[in-house]
């Protein structure tokens, strides 16, 4: 019921920032449940970041105080701020969407995805 575009993925030197966005369509974003996720080279896909109807978050503890999720509903569109990359953050960076009443952690409990976005943090 929802489709999700992502861009702002990119390289970056360590140390650095980059901005990701999430573009999503239809007229109930705002009941919206959104998500970030990651999925580094030959590992399993992680929670980054969530935020929840009303804009609160919560986050990964290793990303903590350097990401930051954000959402604008008049746009239909969640953000991820990541500042101070690290070579470890290095991922694709997927958004999700789910209709629930509660803010989700677990890749499965998502029901809608974006394409995914490169990042990549060179030393």
């Amino acid at each position: 019921q929802v489709q999700l575009v992502e861009s702002g993925g990119g390289l970056v030197q360590a140390g650095g920032s980059l901005r990701l966005s999430c573009a999503a369509s239809g007229r109930t974003f705002s009941r919206y449940v959104m998500g970030w996720f990651r999925q580094p080279p030959g590992k399993k896909r992680e929670f980054v970041a969530a935020i929840s109807r009303s804009g609160g978050s919560t986050y990964y503890e290793l990303v903590k105080g350097r990401f930051t999720i954000s959402r604008d509903n008049a746009k239909n569109t969640v953000y991820l701020q990541m500042d101070s990359l690290k070579p470890e953050d290095t991922a694709v960076y997927y958004c999700a969407a789910d209709d629930g009443l509660v803010v989700l952690t677990r890749a499965d409990q998502y029901n809608y995805w974006g394409q995914g976005t490169q990042v990549t943090v060179s030393s």
